[in-house]
């Protein structure tokens, strides 16, 4: 094991640049016919404003910093992939919906803020374990997200137009929660106007019910006292932060931009002011680099090469930034990927969303969380356990258990309590419509149940209804624990 606790992280020795990642090896590149067209779409995304800011950027950076701290815990889900027929309102806002009430559970089990990070507003590129997939007998070009090619089989050539469309739907679906967020759209988290006849277990849904009431009566006296009096209460206007894997690297370099750095003089600090580009060059030591198509990207397993584009790319970036960390990844690796994207040891700099699936997790995550201990760096600590539990129904339809989600879950609470760490976050790949993709949950779905409604075209995705399962099986594991240590 890289033991860097009594030294400083080993810098890289080459200066890094925005396409400096492209001295380096890369994985899942995607290759285009008309190199020509795709310069002049990359020259276009280069030139238009930015998706997010940097003063959110840096919001963000301190509240990841309290959750790798304890101070918060990080809630961060969305689709596997996005489509961009999913940049309408109806599903926009059922997504909204879902992460504020899965939030709110959250802060009543754990009695902590929660971080919210929607996988959202740019989750369009796909990762394959091959370049080519077999559809009715053809052999054909496999589906890399919308902003590469097309879900029609007809349509599979990569396509360089994608990437601007990719931009403007960002754009757009940034907007309207923009404005659903300032126009009060939080306050619909407010528990008292849940409907909770989907749960058919009555045990269960006698302890959920017993939850939402607890909740409605707690802000109901709030209410009475006038705490949630102003247009800025905090039960009425919240933070949601927006993030995608930075899979497609040219078009990230495109939408990374020189923010000049704070500069204090007598106290007054220098005004942010959004230009794009810069209207005058900045020399390389005034300037940050921040990624602005979103506020946290986030390295996949299929690309944490430490001799990798996307590391490189990823260390000289300023965004908060995640890294896959499944079974193939060794303990001694990990740190090393740490070192690299976080050698100034801030804590929440780096979140490490770990991946192994129920069976497998007990194998793993102890010596990842000792290999860390044996090191100053502090990052969150997040559980998506989605990827490693994903099947096969016996109609043919990827499935994921609901039993063995909360299982990979509740495990890894108790192996970080039981070395001394802490769970700090969970990543959960979900829509807030009521499809039927999982199995399990308070709905109690079947394989028999999937074609109902299956509408993924990527991996399955938690329900509306399993979500808010989800956050009140981990409230409730928290609400146990504490009353236990409460008791001693």
């Amino acid at each position: 094991m890289t033991d860097s606790s009594q030294s400083s992280a080993p810098a890289s020795t080459a200066p890094w640049t925005p396409d400096s990642w492209k001295t380096k090896p890369i994985k899942q590149d995607v290759v285009y016919e008309n190199h020509q067209e795709l310069e002049s779409v990359l020259a276009r995304v280069a030139t238009l404003p930015p998706l997010v800011s940097s003063p959110e950027v840096d919001r963000l950076r301190a509240q990841l910093k309290d959750v790798a701290e304890g101070r918060a815990f990080l809630l961060q889900g969305g689709d596997c992939a996005e489509s961009f027929d999913y940049c309408n309102p109806a599903p926009i806002e059922d997504k909204l919906k879902v992460l504020l009430q899965m939030s709110l559970v959250l802060v009543w089990g754990l009695r902590l803020p929660v971080v919210r990070i929607a996988r959202m507003a740019g989750q369009y590129a796909k990762p394959r374990s091959s370049t080519y997939e077999t559809v009715n007998g053809e052999k054909i070009l496999s589906y890399r997200g919308d902003n590469v090619n097309s879900i029609d089989p007809a349509r599979r050539r990569p396509d360089p137009k994608r990437l601007m469309e990719a931009y403007f739907h960002s754009a757009a679906t940034i907007n309207y929660v923009r404005l659903l967020l300032g126009a009060g759209f939080a306050d619909i988290h407010q528990p008292k106007n849940w409907d909770l006849g989907h749960v058919r277990d009555k045990e269960i849904r006698h302890e959920y019910q017993t939850i939402v009431s607890r909740l409605t009566n707690a802000l109901d006296f709030m209410e009475v006292i006038g705490a949630t009096d102003g247009r800025l209460s905090a039960l009425s206007t919240v933070d949601l932060y927006t993030s995608h894997e930075a899979l497609l690297l040219d078009y990230e370099q495109a939408l990374t931009r020189p923010v000049p750095k704070p500069v204090t003089k007598t106290a007054r600090h220098v005004p942010y002011e959004p230009s794009t580009p810069p209207r005058n060059s900045l020399a390389p030591e005034l300037c940050d680099w921040y990624n602005l198509s979103a506020h946290f990207i986030w390295i996949g397993d299929r690309t944490r090469q430490l001799d990798g584009a996307h590391v490189e790319y990823f260390r000289g970036v300023k965004n908060p930034v995640g890294v896959k960390v499944g079974p193939s990844m060794e303990a001694d690796e990990l740190v090393r990927v740490l070192d690299i994207l976080d050698p100034l040891f801030e804590p929440g700099r780096v979140t490490l969303i770990t991946r192994y699936g129920a069976s497998k997790i007990a194998d793993y995550l102890p010596a990842h969380i000792k290999a860390v201990q044996g090191t100053n760096h502090k990052p969150v600590w997040c559980c998506d356990p989605c990827h490693g539990n994903t099947t096969t129904a016996p109609s043919g339809h990827k499935t994921r258990s609901f039993d063995a989600i909360i299982s990979e879950i509740t495990s890894n609470i108790s192996i970080h309590s039981e070395l001394g760490s802490r769970l700090s976050g969970v990543h959960l790949e979900l829509t807030g419509e009521h499809v039927t993709e999982c199995t399990g949950g308070s709905q109690e779905l079947l394989d028999t149940d999937l074609p109902s409604n299956y509408q993924t075209f990527c991996d399955p995705r938690l329900n509306y209804e399993q979500s808010l399962d989800i956050a009140f099986k981990i409230a409730k594991v928290y609400e146990t624990r504490r009353e236990s240590s409460s008791q001693k």
